[in-house]
């Protein structure tokens, strides 16, 4: 395969782990150099120094706008430029059963990581590609996003935000030749899932485990997606292949947002 992104400088938030690392990896082998911006500083800096020169770590709290200007200008200082800035970045709040009993303690937090970081981190990028030939921005909302459901509700309000922000961003910045897209993953067992039923307790590796057995039964395609799936996706996004798609929602969810998955009858005997 080409190198697509050969000469190319991205951007991962919250990409030492899961979605984010599989991005970073899967940039690398287009040819892209990377800067992964997580606040995980450990698993972070091992990832960078793993990956070789191509990749350089930056500790970021996206929920902290002048931390997100210094990530984009430490990007542009240590590599040259920025042509691809990926707003990963999120975090799932506490998982309640009912709006009953949701507390709205984590709120703030949720919005200021899911959605203020995806703004901050669309401003940041942007105003470096303004003055130097445009580039492409890719935020990570979720299904979660564009179908209504129960549980995490700041999550789910945020990640809607984000879908809106991001066509709001495209028709924005389209005369300025950068693109804004969005991509909204669903059915993808993550750390990101794993740490909304961290309450739970004893109880919550087998809540993970119906969740994990719901999204397989319920999708169209039958398999669960991976983080490869969505870095995939990133990719074609980020390059040339993409050249005139912005203020776009590109699903990477099995079918799931398409419509229920149909009952195939028994076979006549």
């Amino acid at each position: 395969m080409a190198e697509e992104l050969s000469g190319r400088v991205a951007v991962v938030t919250g990409g030492a782990a899961g979605l984010g690392r599989a991005t970073v990896e899967r940039l690398l082998e287009d040819g892209a150099r990377v800067v992964v911006a997580d606040l995980d500083r450990d698993t972070g800096e091992s990832l960078a120094e793993g990956c070789g020169p191509e990749v350089r770590f930056r500790q970021t709290d996206v929920a902290v706008a002048e931390q997100v200007q210094e990530l984009v200008a430490f990007a542009v200082e240590e590599f040259g430029g920025l042509h691809l800035m990926v707003n990963n970045a999120g975090i799932a709040g506490v998982m309640h059963t009912s709006l009953l009993d949701e507390d709205f303690a984590d709120f703030q937090r949720v919005l200021s990581v899911n959605l203020l970081g995806v703004m901050t981190g669309t401003q940041a990028a942007a105003r470096h590609m303004v003055a130097n030939g445009g580039g492409s921005i890719v935020n990570l909302s979720s299904i979660g996003g564009v179908q209504a459901g129960p549980s995490v509700l700041a999550y789910r309000a945020s990640k809607a935000a984000v879908i809106h922000f991001t066509k709001c961003a495209a028709l924005d910045l389209a005369a300025h030749d950068i693109r804004v897209n969005c991509i909204a993953p669903g059915g993808i067992p993550t750390r990101l899932l794993a740490s909304a039923t961290a309450t739970a307790g004893p109880e919550a590796e087998e809540i993970n485990k119906k969740i994990r057995a719901h999204m397989a039964a319920t999708q169209p395609l039958g398999r669960l997606g991976t983080a490869r799936d969505v870095a995939e996706a990133v990719t074609y996004l980020a390059g040339d292949r993409s050249l005139h798609v912005t203020g776009t929602v590109l699903t990477v969810d099995g079918g799931t947002t398409a419509g229920q998955k149909p009952l195939r009858p028994a076979s006549a005997s």
